[in-house]
């Protein structure tokens, strides 16, 4: 005699399709929405602005208006600036940012990593390196000023010092968190000093130092922007320090949207790269970095 089948047997599957992705137009739907949430944010908060200074809400001696940062913003780009042309100044900033971004990035990946993998360097330099770290560093620009005069050498050198430190710390750290058992694995199978750190050390410490590439652009123009506001024949450091010196507030607005496009077309340029680079890692961790 048979034993019946039982009912989960008979209505088992035999195969299952499974569902096609649709991660990829949610994401595209989720990016439209966020920047809709963000025009709609500026957009409001111009608004009141202006419309606060048209009401004479506020003093547009002190605080300007929207309107009045558009026209200044054309009158550079049309007529130029007391310094010359605003594509100059333009430049002039960007080349300080990026000479002080890369120098101080490459010092302070070979640094973070060397001192990272050398433990009685560590503890020979790691005092002073803190001790330079907790110096001002408008205090340092100062004393760039001094040292290298108005030109574009002190606004560098304060931007390398800015940039140096961000990326140490992160590559320092990033070589002390490499995993000891693949070292250890390397080493076993005859891999010498200098395999072992560009094989295995600095891949593994790459996402760290990425990680600080995108902090470390900011703090390159933050360092050439306080140093042209300190001294500078050019610059857009220089606009703003001479609206502000003529209490013209929108010039002083106008001169910090062009350095945050400047901030914000860096960070466009190296989250390509990092994705491009990095394009090993899980998409999930791709999808959050981008996000933040």
């Amino acid at each position: 005699m048979s034993t019946p089948a039982r009912p989960e047997e008979t209505a088992r599957p035999i195969f299952t399709p499974e569902p096609a992705p649709r991660a990829p137009k949610r994401s595209h739907r989720q990016g439209a929405t966020v920047l809709g949430i963000q025009f709609v944010l500026v957009v409001a908060v111009l608004g009141v602005w202006e419309l606060c200074a048209r009401q004479k809400w506020i003093d547009t001696f002190l605080y300007g208006q929207p309107t009045g940062v558009w026209h200044q913003l054309i009158d550079w780009f049309q007529h130029g600036t007391q310094a010359g042309s605003i594509w100059q100044q333009f430049e002039v900033t960007f080349e300080e940012a990026v000479l002080g971004f890369v120098i101080g990035s490459v010092a302070g990946i070979v640094l973070g990593v060397i001192l990272g993998r050398v433990q009685i360097l560590a503890a020979v330099f790691g005092p002073f390196i803190k001790l330079f770290n907790s110096i001002p560093r408008i205090v340092l620009a100062a004393i760039f000023v001094l040292w290298f005069g108005l030109g574009m050498s002190g606004k560098v050198a304060t931007a390398v010092v800015l940039v140096f430190f961000i990326v140490f710390f992160n590559a320092f750290q990033g070589t002390r968190e490499v995993d000891k058992n693949l070292v250890a694995n390397a080493r076993i199978l005859g891999a010498s000093a200098w395999k072992v750190t560009t094989q295995v050390v600095l891949p593994s410490a790459f996402t760290w130092i990425i990680a600080s590439l995108h902090v470390a652009f900011g703090f390159a123009l933050i360092g050439a922007v306080v140093g042209e506001l300190l001294g500078a024949q050019h610059g857009l450091g220089l606009l703003i320090n001479q609206a502000k010196g003529s209490f013209n507030p929108n010039g002083v607005y106008a001169g910090t949207i062009l350095v945050a496009v400047m901030a914000l077309v860096a960070e466009l340029l190296l989250t390509l790269l990092e994705r491009r680079l990095l394009g090993w890692r899980p998409s999930n961790d791709r999808d959050i970095a981008g996000e933040l």
